[in-house]
């Protein structure tokens, strides 16, 4: 099975985010305005099992923390996405590090992780700019209260549904 492990942000965030998401990025439809904590991969069952554990002990870790989104940005060069981005994203970052270890290590990336909400993925090159150049001098300021995040799994259809939720008790 394909799982993947996320936080939702507030409603509002997901509404803004989906008033751009509708029209450029080709996933809308199959899952949620999201932070990903860990890359969707497939997993065994034994390992799900491993996961969920090491899933809970991250989330006694860890203790909510709110987040701000400041500003909109670009993965440009590096790819075409134009996303929300958050004032410091140091918690999500402390998050991500405690659920990415033992069982959920990863492997060296080509990029540092830096949690976002997606607006647009797969843009032209025109698309990107547009929308990046109509969005980059709005203000923008949406907070978000972050106590749990979530393991994802992918139906046949692509579409993602919540497996189950883990929320934060850490000290």
């Amino acid at each position: 099975m394909r799982y993947g492990i996320a936080v939702f942000p507030a409603p509002e965030i997901q509404a803004f985010a989906d008033s751009y998401r509708k029209r450029h990025d080709a996933q809308y439809s199959l899952i949620p305005p999201h932070m990903t904590l860990r890359e969707a991969e497939q997993w065994s069952g034994d390992k799900a099992a491993k996961a969920i554990q090491q899933l809970e002990s991250a989330a006694q870790a860890v203790r909510p923390f709110t987040l701000r989104f400041n500003r909109i940005s670009s993965f440009y060069p590096a790819s075409h996405v134009v996303y929300m981005a958050l004032e410091d994203p140091e918690p999500m970052t402390r998050l991500h590090k405690a659920v990415c270890k033992e069982v959920l290590a990863l492997e060296k990336t080509a990029y540092v992780y830096t949690p976002h909400v997606t607006l647009g993925r797969n843009l032209s090159a025109d698309e990107l700019h547009d929308l990046y150049g109509s969005l980059r001098n709005r203000p923008l300021d949406y907070e978000t209260a972050v106590d749990a995040f979530h393991l994802l799994t992918a139906g046949e259809d692509g579409a993602w549904s919540v497996y189950r939720t883990f929320h934060l008790t850490g000290k």
